[in-house]
């Protein structure tokens, strides 16, 4: 989120050719990512009808003092979607890519959208309810409650909380640190070096992530209902595409969510596991995201693979992550 800026021109660009070259180097290409970042870009560009059709950023800032006054649950949903300026949105689209194809390629798209829009609730909705606890029990000197933000941010750090359930370390700007604490000490740098950064808006984010991460790991019946649902809904829409491709006529790749990201059975396809801090990257990247360790022959091994005894063993794995979150 952020809370007031200044429209640029020339970065939009960046963005779509930063968004080709990611998804030309995928087999399998995240369709919601995709859709999530095109939504976000087109009310930012409002193009033709939309610009009649949409709601101006003055009607859905972020502002709690409005939304509880006026029970305006626009602005506590839409406004997540709009941004100030040209580096705000690239810079957000660019951490929505790389987050996205992680988690989609490997929860698949279903669970992943049923991700994002509990993520969008819960990270809004904890937003709100700090600031107005702060409201009440605390004589704070900004004006949280009154604060005006925009932006997908507080959604961005709910998945980076997620993504980062699944390592042991992160890379924060070259600082290698355990990932329980990578959220955190990025919202503090964020903070220092972007002061009119929605410090509440982001903190929100963190902590809906990891509400998230113990909703699901309470949740034991398979998948949760919204993505049931969403499943089912899939299921409609693609249905005469399904219908034609049972006589040939209709060839289609699609994400299988084979991977370990939000679940506790099965291996992951099309992803290497870093041997020095055994974060699982993505197999279109060479260096580990988290610790920048080349991906080679040394140091290349593939999950479900237990021949080699440098791989830590799945259940091992789990017992660690297990551990570390404290999680029953």
């Amino acid at each position: 989120m952020e809370g007031g800026g200044r429209r640029s021109r020339g970065l939009l660009p960046i963005l779509a050719v930063h968004a080709v070259s990611e998804y030309w180097r995928l087999d399998r290409k995240p369709p919601v990512t995709a859709a999530l970042v095109a939504a976000n870009t087109l009310v930012y560009l409002r193009p033709g009808v939309l610009d009649r059709v949409l709601p101006t950023i003055d009607q859905v800032w972020f502002n709690p003092y409005l939304i509880l006054k006026h029970r305006d649950v626009k602005r506590l949903f839409l406004s997540a979607f709009y941004h100030v300026g040209e580096s705000h949105l690239v810079y957000n689209m660019m951490s929505l890519l790389w987050k996205g194809i992680q988690l989609e390629s490997s929860m698949g798209s279903s669970e992943f959208a049923s991700m994002a829009v509990t993520l969008l609730g819960l990270s809004q909705g904890v937003t709100l309810l700090l600031s107005k606890s702060l409201l009440l029990f605390f004589d704070y000197g900004r004006p949280y409650y009154r604060e005006y933000a925009v932006g997908f941010s507080g959604v961005l750090f709910a998945m980076k909380v997620v993504l980062n359930s699944q390592s042991d370390y992160s890379n924060i700007h070259g600082l290698i640190i355990p990932s329980r604490l990578a959220a955190w000490a990025e919202l503090i740098l964020i903070q220092v070096l972007v002061p009119d950064a929605s410090f509440i808006g982001h903190l929100g984010g963190i902590l809906a992530g990891i509400l998230y991460l113990k909703l699901k790991s309470s949740y034991s019946g398979g998948s949760d209902p919204l993505t049931v649902v969403i499943r089912g809904l899939v299921n409609v829409v693609t249905w005469p595409s399904r219908f034609l491709r049972q006589f040939g006529l209709c060839r289609r790749r699609r994400i299988t969510g084979r991977g370990t990201v939000g679940r506790d059975r099965g291996s992951a396809s099309g992803v290497w596991r870093c041997e020095a801090c055994t974060f699982d990257n993505s197999t279109w990247l060479n260096e580990c995201e988290m610790c920048g360790t080349r991906r080679g022959g040394n140091g290349l091994s593939f999950l479900g693979s237990s021949d080699d005894p440098r791989v830590v063993p799945l259940e091992e794995l789990r017992r660690r992550r297990v551990q570390r979150f404290n999680l029953r």
